[in-house]
């Protein structure tokens, strides 16, 4: 099976976010429909990094990543339809375990829980090096433009 991609500039036909809050370098459908992974690396001259040499990724900037890289399951459950608009509604059980610093690399991982009548849940574990960083169930709209 081959894994689709995708890379900074396909993200954005995927996503409407741009830079500076556009939190995720790169997406891959694993399992169309079913299992994405994205990936952000973290570097010190981003936007919210203070001046600290040190200073963490606040958390719900991790959970907001979780949700972009959720977004990249909506093509498939919707079938392709290019006028299909995803509305992100809510998290909850969101668990906050340990910080991510600048030089590491995020790695979001999200699977479709539940697909029903334009309600997607999703369960979204975001790791640095195999250690949770943030958890959390996600829930989406999905709507015909």
């Amino acid at each position: 099976m081959s894994v689709r991609a995708y890379d900074a500039q396909a993200l954005e036909s995927l996503l409407p976010h741009r830079y500076p809050f556009l939190l995720v370098d790169r997406i891959d459908v694993i399992e169309p429909g079913r299992h994405v992974i994205g990936t952000k690396r973290i570097t010190s001259g981003e936007w919210w990094m203070g001046a600290e040499p040190r200073e963490v990724i606040p958390f719900t900037l991790v959970l907001e990543a979780l949700a972009q890289t959720s977004g990249a399951l909506v093509p498939d459950l919707a079938g392709g339809d290019a006028g299909t608009i995803a509305y992100f509604m809510g998290a909850d059980r969101v668990r906050f375990r340990q910080p991510s610093h600048a030089g590491e690399e995020i790695v979001l991982d999200v699977t479709l829980k539940l697909w029903r009548r334009g309600l997607c849940r999703t369960r979204g574990v975001a790791t640095v090096g195999g250690s949770v960083v943030v958890s959390a169930e996600l829930t989406t709209i999905v709507r015909s433009a």
